[in-house]
């Protein structure tokens, strides 16, 4: 149950129900993570602004790669809600919902190639010692793994968005939706 006030898309009006009228529109409902932000409607867009470039711009970094580390940084901080919708955007590149579920459960046990390892492992360490990256370059994983600074600092980027949606979603107790992230557009 959301720890504060939330609009419903029935009851929204004025920026809001364009905004969640553009949601609609695009991703065919409407995301409890977005909901939750509906007492600062452009916090949404903003949102989705920074979503779509993190997670859908042009980089080195497939879209699969993407929904790797998102499901491995929710898993690092406990957060269902978005091992949920990720796990399932990535399986629609994996096509194997066991391995998905192996990944959010221990991705170590994965036979993953040494590029995804070393993202999975990069995602791990900067979620749960972001400290520790003052001390040592832990960028030097994912450049022997073959990764660009380009590639780099796409990696952080879907990192650094993950934790934020996640601390958005744990905080302000953001419940899964009916359905999990079934009939999004991802």
């Amino acid at each position: 149950m959301p720890r504060i006030k939330t609009i419903e898309p029935e009851m929204a009006g004025g920026r809001l129900k364009e905004i969640y009228d553009d949601l609609l529109e695009k991703r065919g409902k409407i995301a409890a993570v977005h909901q939750i932000q509906s007492l600062r409607p452009e916090s949404i867009r903003q949102h989705m602004d920074l979503y779509m470039e993190v997670m859908f711009s042009r980089s080195e970094l497939s879209r699969a790669e993407r929904e790797m580390i998102a499901v491995v940084v929710s898993s690092a901080n406990q957060c269902p809600y978005c091992i949920a919708h990720h796990g399932e955007a990535l399986n629609h590149y994996w096509k194997n919902p066991k391995k998905v579920e192996n990944l959010a459960a221990d991705f170590l046990s994965l036979a993953l190639n040494p590029r995804e390892m070393a993202m999975c492992r990069f995602a791990k360490l900067l979620t749960l010692n972001p400290g520790a990256h003052e001390e040592h370059d832990h960028t030097a994983m994912l450049r022997k793994a073959g990764l660009s600074d380009e590639a780099i600092l796409d990696v952080v980027l879907v990192i650094a968005y993950f934790n934020f949606v996640n601390r958005i979603v744990l905080s302000l107790g953001v419940e899964l939706e009916d359905g999990g992230g079934a009939g999004f557009k991802y």
